[in-house]
């Protein structure tokens, strides 16, 4: 079953949310609390549930350690998935240092730069390689996802050869919009059009 990608999304902010409910010693949570801490409606949860096939208990709700192991179960891969950042000025070594070992089945192992201050050194907890070698290292260290955070007037050509290097998702945090074969997966956070976003909401209250 190919699941459509917001509802992978959500699943992976249930997730993230249970792990916190775990954290606050709660066993149990019902659609409509799940659905509060995510300013979500209850029956969005609860479709997204019936599709993966989990349901609550009566009076009781979700239990929330089963419902983490069923969600990871369908979005996490059953083998290590490699990533590497591409990129590693202010923007990349800030990604690197949120992203690392947050989830067990993505490893970011590497991460690529052309700036020989930055070459052969640990940086946020990942080391850094020359970006002449990401040819060879992609294939060899079987890299599978690419975060880029290069320069905006590099993306397009950075993207055209990381996908040639074999690359087969994509996370896209500069503001120039890429376009990538079919079989690769790209994801692009906008972060100025989300700020301009909160901004028209925030004019909005305001007036």
């Amino acid at each position: 079953m190919k699941l459509p990608g917001k509802t992978v999304e959500r699943l992976s902010e249930y997730r993230r949310t249970l792990f916190e409910c775990l954290s606050e010693n709660q066993s149990f949570i019902y659609s409509h609390d799940l659905a509060a801490r995510l300013h979500i409606k209850a029956v969005q949860v609860r479709r997204d549930l019936m599709l993966i096939g989990y349901s609550s208990i009566p009076r009781k709700g979700y239990d929330v350690k089963e419902l983490i192991n069923t969600i990871s179960e369908i979005i996490d891969s059953e083998e290590t998935v490699n990533v590497a950042v591409i990129g590693v000025g202010h923007l990349g070594q800030a990604v690197a240092s949120y992203f690392k070992g947050k989830r067990s089945k993505l490893n970011l192992i590497a991460s690529f730069d052309t700036d020989p201050e930055k070459i052969n050194k640990i940086i946020s907890g990942v080391k850094c390689y020359p970006y002449s070698d990401a040819e060879k290292l992609i294939k060899e260290l079987d890299i599978r996802i690419a975060i880029l955070t290069v320069p905006p007037e590099f993306a397009r050509e950075v993207t055209e050869e990381v996908v040639r290097f074999g690359i087969k998702g994509m996370l896209n945090f500069t503001t120039i919009s890429l376009n990538v074969p079919e079989d690769v997966h790209l994801e692009e956070y906008d972060m100025i059009t989300s700020m301009e976003k909160v901004a028209y909401f925030v004019k909005k209250n305001i007036e």
